[in-house]
């Protein structure tokens, strides 16, 4: 209780984010560690997926380059100890809507598609991630094309059996 206290005093005072850690139950820290699992899957991880790994921390989390050292770190611990990605996805399901989801899935395909090319078990574990945190199939092949430039990020899903655009979120 008073943990949780000092972390709402510290977001609404702006404290820094490194100085109160990432804990088991900090959706960052459940992210990131599925990121550097996407990284690490395909058994090498290269300058380019380390480089956009530490870039989507920084954009996407708002973290100077101190805290997102020190949560790749965290991450890397967390993703060693894991046995399966149940833990992650439950602290992301809890703090993310749809949305938010939706977008820890397209962080996957960029860390996927950083070194240029799409490792099987890299697909696999997008895929498996995907169907954890109850993002559709749709949109997750939606967003892998639109992370490798095939789909505008605006572009309509195209049903293969008719000439019109499908109803629903593109």
């Amino acid at each position: 209780m008073f943990d949780a206290l000092k972390t709402f005093i510290a977001e609404v005072t702006g404290a820094e984010a490194a100085d109160r850690g990432f804990g088991e139950d900090d959706y960052r820290l459940a992210a990131v560690a599925l990121l550097v699992h996407t990284a690490n899957v395909d058994g090498q991880t290269d300058l380019a997926e380390r480089r956009r790994l530490k870039a989507i921390i920084e954009e996407r989390f708002g973290l100077d380059e101190r805290a997102t050292a020190e949560l790749i770190h965290q991450a890397e611990l967390s993703d060693r100890d894991a046995v399966d990605f149940f833990h992650f996805t439950s602290v992301l399901k809890r703090a993310l809507d749809e949305d938010g989801r939706i977008k820890i899935i397209e962080m996957m395909w960029e860390i996927a598609f950083a070194d240029g090319a799409i490792d099987e078990l890299e697909e696999n574990t997008i895929w498996r991630v995907a169907e954890l945190l109850g993002v559709s199939t749709r949109d997750r092949v939606l967003l892998r094309q639109r992370v490798a430039g095939q789909t505008p990020p605006a572009a309509e899903f195209q049903s293969p059996w008719s000439a019109a655009p499908a109803k629903g979120r593109a």
